[in-house]
């Protein structure tokens, strides 16, 4: 299998959220949600190395701001580049999201539905449904040609089967670990709030993400990234080190990282 397959988390977080994914032999990629300011967006894509005017598309997890507050400056920003990606995103969240309606009709935007195979930046990208507390919410299984996979998911309280199918096989794997459940029960937030983050529409904890891994151990697995770390209920350490027992339980050799609020982490 050729290593084809990149993936540059820009951001991770309650703050915001953005990552692309690389065609790393061609370098064109795909973006994934821009809840982040037009600086961060450009500054974090030159420390990746991707060339920004090689984008080909924005896919739209779901219509929460800080999945989608950054869409207007930096598809701005990229026009004055001449660049201007598709933008694809569920009718029911471009219905829900003031940041994508001010898009329509000035970008080439097209809906996105789950079960969609789509051909983008020499990659198919096949849309896998989520379970969140949005008006619609997917992942994604980006493949080339070769058999190089990644899978992406964030923002969602349960693995459906759908989802863990769409990931199996995967080589580089970006998977949710937003909170300790014990943090979160005790923390700062609301009960209401603290029953809709460990809901089952809501986010996958620390625990529910090392039992999707330990799931998910393959041979082509290669490396992990941590997404959407939360700042009030986990820590850093916590997500990678329940990540990493899973992987050094199995005498498995795949890599393991969390992704942050205000930095970059690749994978390749």
């Amino acid at each position: 299998m050729e290593r084809r397959l990149a993936v540059h988390v820009l951001a991770s977080g309650s703050r915001g959220n953005a990552a692309v994914v690389e065609d790393a032999a061609t370098g064109a990629g795909v973006l994934v949600d821009c809840g982040i300011c037009k600086r961060d967006f450009f500054a974090r894509c030159e420390e990746a190395g991707f060339d920004p005017a090689r984008l080909a598309a924005v896919l739209v997890t779901h219509e929460h701001t800080d999945h989608t507050k950054g869409l207007g400056v930096v598809m701005r920003g990229l026009a004055k580049l001449g660049v201007e990606p598709t933008v694809y995103a569920d009718a029911a969240v471009r219905a829900a999201s003031k940041e994508i309606a001010v898009l329509e009709g000035t970008c080439d935007m097209r809906e996105l539905r789950a079960g969609d195979a789509l051909s983008l930046a020499g990659m198919q990208a096949h849309v896998f449904r989520t379970s969140h507390d949005a008006a619609s919410s997917c992942g994604f299984r980006f493949e080339a040609e070769g058999g190089d996979v990644v899978g992406f998911m964030t923002d969602t309280g349960v693995v459906t089967g759908e989802a863990h199918e769409a990931l199996r096989g995967a080589r580089l794997l970006a998977l949710e670990s937003n909170h300790d459940e014990r943090m979160l029960w005790d923390g700062p937030y609301p009960y209401p709030v603290k029953r809709r983050v460990a809901s089952d529409q809501g986010h996958l904890s620390n625990a529910q993400a090392a039992e999707e891994l330990k799931a998910l151990l393959s041979d082509a697995l290669e490396q992990v990234t941590a997404l959407h770390v939360s700042q009030n209920n986990n820590t850093y350490r916590l997500p990678g080190e329940a990540l990493a027992e899973v992987v050094e339980r199995a005498g498995h050799s795949a890599r393991v990282q969390v992704a942050r609020q205000d930095g970059l982490a690749s994978m390749r």
